[in-house]
């Protein structure tokens, strides 16, 4: 599901485990449809021309890595071919924000306050009552798109309205904003019962948007801080209603503990299970994950401990984006194991207000996290992004 550049890995893994594999998106051009079998125009978030596509194609199993909204069409399609997968309903409580948070709620699972406004006037008749600092985000989108700090009254009109174009439904969620260590946690489900694979401190860019500009593995907070975040991503996987598959948690380490900002019924992306679990434990997150899927049991065993990190290039002013200098040497420096571009030679470069805006990324692999993370700081000098 879905044939960009977050989901070109599982494609990869796909075809080096021997599998035929047949790629679903809108977008003609999209950069996975070239190393995959077959390609099927139909949107991902279209369940029927879904449903009808992987019929057609004689479907074993389902895989997408860092989107949220087709999961619903996967999990409608594999129940009507009979394939492994999560329920709709699950489906449905793992990509609409406000159902997922009302599911915590009700199962005890620790969280932030939140008010789910559906109206302009349900707007009005909340926005006296709202507590600051706050966040802002659409209930049904991804990757920072619509998420908005806010930590004044004077700005809440504009950051409701902001966020407010950046939901399908026209649906919003204002919810408490937490402050500490933001982390997520990678889990696979097999036979009901839920393995944590990695723990991964993040970074980003902070307020008003908070998109994230690095990961790295595993996790520097104590020992029992990240047991009690693997404790509460597994029940947060099992209150939502994940019986098989992965899932990618997102966890706020506060003053009073871990909260749940989110999950995704899916991998995650920012190549955090496609390439940051590989090189830190030695499970290959991606090939497990299809094992499973296609109703192989998964070997889950750790190979090594080591760390790994990935930092992205971010722009730094507006304009058309040419390209990068410096890759060359960038590549070369100890601990590097891949660059990458996102971007393309004439995208436009706006600011920083989602993923979607970064430029490129830049993974290492090394005996300590700090150094893991000082390689790519290190490449990521070396390159100059040139603007038009």
């Amino acid at each position: 599901m879905g044939a960009a550049i977050e989901q070109l890995p599982g494609i990869i893994a796909a075809k080096e485990m021997g599998y035929n594999v047949g790629v679903i998106d809108y977008n003609p051009h999209a950069i996975g449809i070239h190393y995959a079998d077959k390609y099927f125009n139909v949107s991902t978030t279209d369940e029927e021309g879904v449903f009808n596509a992987a019929k057609h194609f004689g479907a074993d199993g389902f895989l997408t890595l860092a989107t949220d909204m087709p999961m619903r069409a996967v999990a409608k399609a594999c129940e009507k071919l009979g394939l492994v997968g999560i329920s709709y309903e699950t489906a449905v409580r793992a990509t609409d924000k406000a159902i997922m948070i009302e599911t915590f709620k009700s199962h005890n699972i620790e969280s932030p306050w939140y008010k789910i406004v559906q109206s302009q006037n349900e707007f009005e008749q909340i926005v006296n009552t709202i507590t600051y600092p706050c966040i802002i985000k659409p209930t049904d989108n991804a990757a920072s798109r619509g998420v908005v700090f806010v930590d004044s009254a004077d700005k809440i009109r504009s950051a409701y309205n902001y966020s407010l174009k950046q939901s399908k439904s026209g649906n919003v969620i204002i919810e408490e904003f937490m402050s500490g260590k933001e982390v997520s946690v990678e889990t696979l489900t097999y036979n009901g019962k839920t393995h944590v694979l990695q723990v991964t401190d993040k970074t980003t860019t902070g307020a008003p948007h908070f998109v994230e500009t690095g990961h790295n593995q595993p996790s520097t907070l104590s020992s029992q801080i990240v047991e009690n975040i693997k404790d509460l991503a597994v029940r947060a996987v099992e209150a939502i209603g994940i019986n098989i598959g992965p899932a990618h948690v997102e966890i706020m380490v506060t003053e009073n503990g871990p909260k749940l900002i989110e999950l995704g019924a899916r991998l995650g992306g920012d190549c955090i299970t496609s390439h940051l679990v590989r090189l830190s434990t030695g499970i290959d997150m991606l090939k497990e994950t299809i094992k499973t899927l296609c109703g192989e049991e998964p070997d889950l065993t750790g190979k090594y401990s080591k760390c790994s990190a990935i930092r992205f290039l971010m722009p730094e002013k507006k304009g058309v984006f040419l390209g990068i200098d410096g890759i060359n040497e960038a590549i070369s420096i100890q601990d590097i194991r891949e660059i990458s571009l996102i971007l393309n030679k004439g995208d436009i470069l706006s600011g920083i207000h989602s993923s979607d805006d970064r430029i490129a990324y830049v993974i290492a692999q090394s005996d300590t996290v700090n150094s893991a993370i000082s390689s790519c700081l290190k490449a990521i000098s070396k390159m100059t992004v040139k603007i038009g």
